[in-house]
């Protein structure tokens, strides 16, 4: 097991790491003053395996347990899935104490994470990530939201969770595919922060591609306390937290253009990742070898460095709807070396549609 503490003050919050430990989390509940009452919240895919496990759990020291299912992918962060749910809240007369659980990936912990955030202005909320991508990341920092049509995460709040509770245990029903992209998420960790991290995940690939438990503890470990760390620092992103997005301003480009459905979240990073390490190189931020190194990982974890049949052209006008576009300018986190980022936010247009054409 290994524990981690997000450090905000009256919102502070632990993150509990281990495998095959789901009991645990019995005592964990006991722990907190919340109501009998708690939601669980997760998709058609991870609520057949483990919902009843954590119901079970939870019914084994006194709580009663409501489950509320949605079809996976980005479109069930909509507004109108969010209103379905707090009927669900409603009729099962939750109170202002009452725990949501959110049992899922990173769709599923964003859409309870923002009805825990306004459902009676706010009730406990509970994150157990299923997702090696969910575990590194979107668990992690509070960012809840749900969707618009024109752009990803446009509404949504600042809500931390009361505990994150990962077990690796998840991530052995969890499709190959799934695995590559949370690895997108890890690799961006070792990019931005800490280049020994990288080097590691380059000379331990085999091993974390076959999910060896104390290589995928240590990734998972590692991700989190970074992320923590830049969090407690700067919990609604003025300043350092901005570079959280490495990757992820052409990603959700992507993302948008092929209506969420050709590439999941990791994969879009993956290719932004790319993108944005060239835009770098051309600013003259950084080498070519640093370019390559990057490339190099991203391959080997199984991730996509292009986007097939997206248009530079098409991808161009998306990238103005990102929540990082200040009084017209966008915020670029950019690379300067691995370890270490920069945000610019004067990229000549000529040197991003030549990034994308590259790309795309």
């Amino acid at each position: 097991m290994a524990e981690l503490k997000v450090k905000l003050g009256s919102d502070s919050y632990d993150i509990h790491i281990g495998t095959n430990w789901i009991s645990e989390l019995a005592n964990q509940f006991t722990q907190m003053k919340f109501s009998s009452n708690a939601l669980i919240i997760s998709d058609s895919n991870v609520a057949p395996l483990y919902s009843n496990k954590i119901a079970a759990v939870l019914n084994s020291v006194g709580f009663s347990t409501e489950h509320y299912s949605i079809d996976p992918g980005e479109q069930s962060k909509s507004a109108t899935d969010a209103m379905d749910i707090y009927t669900k809240a409603i009729e099962s007369k939750l109170d202002r104490k009452s725990p949501i659980v959110a049992l899922g990936g990173g769709v599923v912990g964003d859409l309870a994470g923002f009805i825990a955030a306004t459902y009676l202005r706010g009730v406990p909320f509970i994150q157990i990530p299923t997702t090696l991508l969910a575990q590194v990341d979107s668990s992690v920092g509070g960012k809840v939201a749900i969707n618009h049509p024109l752009g990803k995460n446009l509404i949504g709040a600042f809500y931390q969770p009361e505990l994150v509770f990962i077990d690796t245990l998840f991530l052995d029903t969890l499709p190959e595919r799934e695995l590559y992209t949370g690895l997108a998420e890890v690799l961006k960790y070792g990019v931005i922060s800490d280049c020994d991290f990288f080097d590691y995940l380059r000379q331990n690939s085999n091993d974390i591609l076959m999910k060896r438990p104390e290589t995928i503890i240590k990734i998972i470990h590692r991700s989190c306390q970074i992320k923590a760390d830049i969090v407690s620092t700067d919990e609604r992103e003025t300043g350092l937290r901005a570079i959280l997005n490495f990757g992820h301003t052409i990603g959700h480009a992507i993302e948008a253009y092929t209506n969420f459905e050709k590439y999941n979240h990791g994969e879009a990073v993956a290719i932004g990742m790319h993108g944005a390490a060239l835009i770098s190189y051309h600013m003259g931020l950084c080498s070519a070898e640093v370019v390559e190194k990057i490339c190099h990982c991203i391959t080997k974890f199984h991730l996509p460095l292009k986007a097939a049949h997206c248009p530079a052209d098409k991808i161009l006008p998306l990238l103005v709807r990102d929540k990082k576009v200040i009084n017209g300018k966008l915020n670029w986190v950019l690379i300067k070396d691995l370890g270490q980022v920069t945000i610019v936010n004067n990229v000549p247009d000529a040197i991003i549609a030549a990034a994308l054409n590259e790309i795309t």
